[in-house]
């Protein structure tokens, strides 16, 4: 358990309560910006290491998404409170993960272990973790660099909660199935 992988995992994670402090706490936007990069390196690098070394692991599988989920959320908490994002972008987003919260309690309870992890699933989470930095930048930044950023962190952002809510919709039918199977 103790790989290069799983701490990098981890000092994802320790990045989240950063992240916060630095938004809320000192409103360092844009050191809170270089959190976010930070964590979006560690997370290609965690799963990316683990294969090539052949140090997957059990933990790596569970908390790499448990700590994307985490830090989307966060994020997601942390614009709305500095009014980046709109509050209905914040509901979506949290009432999937709630929703498949849920679900996956359901199917731990009939036996069922977590969903592998879909390309459109990684590929929701990429344009999201990409598209909430971008978004940020707009409150610290001025000029051309904050009209950039805002042009593309929206695009982001669209295709990331476009891409994230399908996938939930993917996620949830095949839990639906499991369940339903193992009647």
């Amino acid at each position: 358990m103790l790989t290069i992988p799983n701490l990098l995992t981890a000092l994802r994670a320790a990045g989240i309560p950063l992240f916060l402090w630095l938004v809320i706490g000192k409103e360092q936007l844009t050191w809170a910006v270089f959190v976010l990069m930070v964590a979006g390196a560690t997370d290609y690098f965690d799963g990316k290491l683990a294969r090539a070394w052949g140090q997957e692991s059990r933990f790596g599988e569970l908390m790499d998404p448990a700590v994307d989920r985490l830090y989307i959320i966060t994020v997601l908490i942390a614009m709305y409170a500095t009014e980046v994002v709109p509050v209905f972008v914040l509901i979506s987003i949290l009432a999937r993960d709630l929703f498949l919260t849920i679900l996956l309690v359901l199917l731990k309870n009939k036996g069922h272990g977590p969903w592998k992890v879909t390309y459109l699933g990684k590929a929701a989470t990429f344009n999201l973790l990409y598209a909430l930095p971008l978004l940020l930048l707009t409150k610290s930044i001025s000029g051309i660099g904050a009209d950039l950023a805002f042009v593309f962190g929206w695009s982001f952002a669209g295709w990331g909660i476009a891409l994230y809510l399908w996938t939930g919709v993917g996620y949830a039918r095949s839990g639906f199935k499991l369940i339903a199977g193992h009647r």
